[in-house]
């Protein structure tokens, strides 16, 4: 199984990232996961421009879309929504279907009781562009700054949160029908 790991933050030192990087590093045997990192260098999204010649960092965010078995987000909350490039990121996905019927998640590392205005637009938008979305896969796991070290998870019961993660994200792929999966 492979996953695409998309974090909704451009901050360096993010939580959300920080959690995703944790998931990359968590990957159990036979599974695979890329922490997208292209979300700065998308153009503002402008229907005019989502033709040949596509954009290069569009092209490239297409094509990690399209070869991932499923995706992944986590993604901050600004202002009871999703970040502005974050947005960008997922409205130029509409144009192109690569979404489509694709397994998509997220791991929501707000505070208990925040980010949940995000995900209600995150939710919103993958059902317009037709993701299939894997609520067992969707977690909570409030993550603060003083949780993350070296750009990942730092403390153990967090760790073991994202583990248990994976095993559930692992057994949703594999029963999966036979000529569903890759």
């Amino acid at each position: 199984m492979r996953l695409l790991l998309i974090s909704g933050s451009t901050r360096r030192s993010s939580t959300n990232g920080a959690a995703l990087t944790t998931v990359r590093d968590l990957a159990p045997t036979g599974s695979s996961a890329l922490v997208y990192g292209g979300l700065s260098s998308l153009p503002a999204f402008n229907p005019d421009d989502d033709r040949d010649p596509i954009p290069g960092p569009v092209a490239e965010l297409r094509q990690q879309i399209r070869t991932a078995d499923a995706v992944v987000f986590s993604t901050p909350e600004y202002a009871g929504t999703l970040p502005g490039s974050f947005k960008n990121l997922l409205d130029w996905t509409i144009g192109s279907s690569v979404l489509a019927q694709k397994p998509v998640a997220w791991i929501n590392v707000a505070t208990p009781g925040r980010g949940h205005g995000a995900l209600a637009t995150l939710r919103s938008v993958l059902g317009y562009v037709d993701a299939r979305i894997l609520d067992e896969a969707c977690m909570d796991l409030p993550i603060g700054r003083d949780l993350v070290s070296s750009g990942a998870v730092a403390t153990q019961p967090e760790r073991e949160a994202l583990a248990r993660w994976w095993a559930t994200v692992h057994e949703l792929w594999l029963a999966k029908e036979p000529d569903e999966t890759r």
